[in-house]
């Protein structure tokens, strides 16, 4: 396949940023590149203009470093809620994955931000917060916690047990009632005794 060598103009995912040289197969450089204005030839005309492009990129590249940093500052902040089913034993069903968060972020904060961008060594299966790697940029890295609970609603209470537990009486209230008894008793020591009568004498 016949290749042709070109500069491009913009940042191209996977084959550039804008003044790099490339060589591209000359069918997708004549039908979409250069229709698309991604691309010019290399002329000399053209290399005159790459001082510009680099200039262009240059501030591209500082603008997303300057958006992505304060992006990580605005993210560590965060706690990204994910709601999953779980069985009667709390395990869930199913796992978190780099999509559901990048959903969600999207959904609750209205960050948009690339699933590829979302770090998981293993997707999370389990309940509870977890933290989560960021690559957000070659130079920014952030960390972002994601919280994850159950959609299915608490057990019951066991009413009779609650019930049993306030009708108990508290060990305090049984300390009060003898101290009281305690206080009644000392009382009717104290009091005086009645004199008996005399017997009279016979006569």
């Amino acid at each position: 396949m016949a290749k042709t060598e070109v500069i491009l103009t913009h940042n191209i995912v996977g084959l550039g940023g804008e003044s790099d040289q490339v060589k591209v197969a000359s069918g997708y450089a004549r039908n979409y590149l250069f229709p698309q204005g991604l691309a010019i030839p290399v002329t000399s005309a053209n290399k005159r203009r790459l001082e510009v492009l680099r200039q262009r990129r240059a501030e591209r590249e500082a603008h997303e470093l300057n958006t992505m940093s304060e992006l990580g500052k605005s993210i560590s902040k965060l706690i990204c809620l994910i709601a999953v089913k779980t069985g009667e034993d709390g395990k869930m069903f199913g796992t978190v994955t780099s999509g559901m968060i990048a959903d969600q972020l999207k959904l609750q904060f209205d960050i948009s931000l690339d699933k590829r961008k979302i770090h998981l060594e293993n997707p999370i299966r389990t309940l509870g917060d977890h933290e989560v790697s960021l690559r957000l940029h070659a130079d920014v890295n952030a960390t972002l916690k994601v919280r994850v609970e159950s959609t299915n609603p608490p057990p019951p209470l066991d009413e009779a047990a609650e019930a049993a537990k306030k009708a108990e009486p508290k060990t305090e209230k049984r300390g009060r009632r003898s101290e009281t008894e305690e206080k009644a008793e000392a009382t009717k020591a104290r009091a005086p005794k009645s004199a008996k009568p005399t017997k009279s004498a016979k006569a």
